[in-house]
């Protein structure tokens, strides 16, 4: 089983951020928070703070963590886990995604999620979380 890790990013009003797949990746077109699979002998937080980086462009100081969803794929099983996160630096571009959107935390779910990230954007809707 791989683990993933995401970051919840929420701007001031309160709107958090969501990517859309590229069309080079697995599940493309599909909306999900952003983040990667964390490598040998890294840690979660340390692996959010390069994937973002890498795939946004943005510095980011990881907060608490969130939650967590074990899904199955085709490709593969994995376990989600989400995080807090604040920006500390750089501006948002894209590299493997192609979209971006901020949403209302109770219109998470009128986006085509990826099967992972769905149970993660209820809980966020029902509780307000952040």
């Amino acid at each position: 089983m791989k683990i993933v890790v995401a970051g919840i990013i929420k701007d001031r009003s309160g709107l958090i951020l969501l990517v859309r797949r590229g069309p080079e990746e697995s599940l493309r077109g599909y909306w999900e928070f952003p983040g990667g699979k964390v490598e040998l002998g890294e840690t979660e937080e340390t692996c959010l703070v390069r994937e973002l980086k890498e795939e946004l462009g943005i510095d980011i100081e990881v907060g608490r963590f969130l939650d967590q969803n074990h899904y199955v794929y085709d490709h593969g099983e994995f376990l989600l886990k989400t995080f807090e996160v604040l920006i500390v630096g750089g501006e948002i571009g894209l590299s493997v995604h192609d979209k971006l959107v901020w949403v209302n935390p109770d219109e998470l779910n009128t986006y085509n999620l990826a099967p992972a990230d769905m149970p993660i954007a209820q809980l966020l809707a029902a509780k307000s979380v952040l």
